[in-house]
């Protein structure tokens, strides 16, 4: 049925439940995970009005981005490793997460998303936002929700 999972985390406590209930989902289909993390792009207020400021400033956040989300794919890998799972790790910058993690899930060719959602209340939504409600709306892979 289902065969490849994309499986996409943020180092959030809801996130470990991510990578342990995946894991779980995948020994008992015989699937493999793509895990993935979208670090967030400096937003366009960033900039500066100097050139090497500016320059200086995205390699910081390159190289912040970059060993965040090696370190965090690292232990999703070494959880799926443990547990005889084939894993794959991927991650990108972008500005509009949502729209990232459904292009890059069409991309590694998964057939199931499985997300955590925080379960905020309407307000929390309101001032946060819900990645998981985008997902869901606009994806055209199922998509699984863990609370």
């Amino acid at each position: 049925m289902y065969k490849h999972l994309f499986v996409p985390v943020d180092g959030s406590e809801l996130s470990h439940r991510a990578m342990d209930g995946s894991i779980e989902l995948a020994q008992q289909l015989g699937a493999k995970i793509t895990g993935f993390v979208v670090e967030p792009d400096l937003p366009l207020t960033a900039a500066t009005s100097r050139t090497d400021s500016l320059m200086h400033r995205l390699k910081e956040n390159e190289d912040k981005n970059e060993a965040h989300a090696t370190a965090l794919l690292g232990q999703f890998a070494s959880r799926a490793q443990a547990a005889g799972v084939e894993f794959v790790a991927h991650h990108v910058t972008a500005y509009v997460v949502d729209q990232a993690i459904m292009d890059e899930a069409d991309k590694s060719g998964c057939d199931m998303i499985v997300m955590v959602t925080h379960g905020r209340s309407a307000l929390g939504e309101f001032v946060f936002g819900s990645h998981t409600k985008k997902i869901i709306a606009n994806s055209k892979l199922p998509v699984l929700v863990l609370h």
